[in-house]
């Protein structure tokens, strides 16, 4: 049908744009898509879907899939979005990490101001391009079907060689003792490179991912200048974070 041929020749879609083109409701066309899911054709992301490859879980580095981090804590990670949009000034230079958090950041960004954003994972890309105030830079490199997320070594260089106003950090683990962590190593030297070279750095993730450890390390929480989060986070972070200084946003 329309929806699998759109898939088979794009590699996504929109629910937005299917709705409007087929003359159909956004409910209907969610469920058409949830359908093909099921059917391992798709993988629902925010706001429609990407052509589903087959995804292995062989190993530690394929185990993390985001079409499941989706459905987790969604609406803390929409809370902890919006908060940060809210720090986002005119023509400022922002990088955006891949996550099932910053996911939703587009989506309380401000719209009428001038704004450079560096990002690298589809669902990012898919929330902004079509913000003509925006100056979209996609690092590109291998596509990672279980994050979304571009990765290569130009990409990495290409981020050390600009500078960024602010950069906004996801993470799967946070531990006061072994640091800042993500579920796959590929991820590493692009999360390094953003944090080392912005100016502000901004940590956004839920409660549930405090006292975690994945498997690999990309930062340590001195590291950062903000960390927004929601209340349930441990009080013993809450004191550690205070301790270190670091600026810590509640929501």
């Amino acid at each position: 049908d329309y929806i699998t041929n759109t898939l088979s020749l794009r590699g996504l879609v929109n629910i937005k744009e299917l709705s409007e083109k087929l003359n159909v409701s956004e409910m209907t066309i969610r469920r058409d898509l949830e359908i093909l899911a099921k059917e391992n054709i798709a993988q629902i992301i925010h706001g429609g879907a990407v052509l589903k490859k087959n995804i292995s879980s062989e190993n530690e580095q394929d185990s993390y899939l985001i079409s499941k981090a989706e459905s987790q804590m969604t609406r803390e990670k929409m809370r902890i979005c919006q908060m940060a949009a809210s720090l986002i000034e005119p023509n400022d230079i922002i990088i955006i990490d891949n996550g099932t958090t910053t996911e939703h950041l587009p989506k309380y960004m401000p719209t009428n101001i001038p704004l450079t954003i560096i990002c690298f994972a589809l669902n990012i890309f898919y929330g902004l391009y079509k913000n003509s105030n925006y100056k979209i830079i996609m690092t590109g490199g291998y596509f990672h079907h279980n994050t979304l997320m571009f990765e290569s070594a130009e990409g990495v260089e290409f981020i050390k060689k600009v500078r960024a106003n602010k950069a906004f950090i996801t993470a799967a683990g946070v531990d006061d003792k072994l640091g800042v962590t993500c579920a796959t190593t590929y991820e590493v030297n692009t999360k390094k490179a953003a944090i080392e070279n912005s100016d502000t750095k901004i940590l956004l993730t839920d409660s549930t991912k405090f006292g975690k450890i994945r498997i690999s390390y990309f930062a340590d929480l001195k590291d950062f200048d903000i960390i927004i989060t929601d209340s349930n986070i441990p009080d013993e972070y809450r004191k550690y974070i205070k301790n270190l200084g670091i600026k810590l946003f509640l929501v």
